[in-house]
């Protein structure tokens, strides 16, 4: 029951924080920011809210420190639009799993190009061998 408690509220408090990151903030620092998830302490009184950030090293530093900055604000947001009896506090941590799958995709494909690319070649030496064996 707990953990099912647990999920809901993460799921509500991504939600909740991902409108207001959207619609609220207005710092020139903030780039393309998504909220991937959120995750709740067991006291429920702080919260891990991993965002996905679109460019480079630079402009995810930026934005990191305009979330840190705007940390309290966002809190004050979500105790306004979250019935908990304490709104936990918030530590934004970039969440770089979908650059890391995109570098997975382009290198498994890399590597099917590669193997394609060899196959023929490894195929006319069998056929080759083939020949042989049967000329002979």
């Amino acid at each position: 029951m707990k953990a099912q408690r647990h999920a809901r509220i993460d799921s509500e408090i991504a939600r909740i924080l991902a409108i207001l990151i959207a619609q609220e903030l207005r710092d020139p620092r903030l780039g393309f920011v998504t909220v991937t998830r959120a995750e709740i302490s067991d006291d429920l009184h702080r919260c891990k809210v991993y965002v996905s950030i679109i460019g480079d090293r630079h402009v995810a530093r930026q934005s990191l420190d305009a979330l840190g900055s705007a940390a309290k604000f966002l809190r004050g947001e979500l105790g306004h639009k979250i019935d908990l009896r304490h709104t936990p506090e918030l530590v934004f941590i970039e969440d770089r799993s979908t650059e890391r799958a995109i570098a997975l995709a382009k290198t498994l494909r890399e590597d099917a190009e590669r193997r394609t690319a060899i196959e023929p070649a490894a195929d006319a030496e069998l056929a080759e061998a083939e020949l042989e064996e049967e000329e002979a």
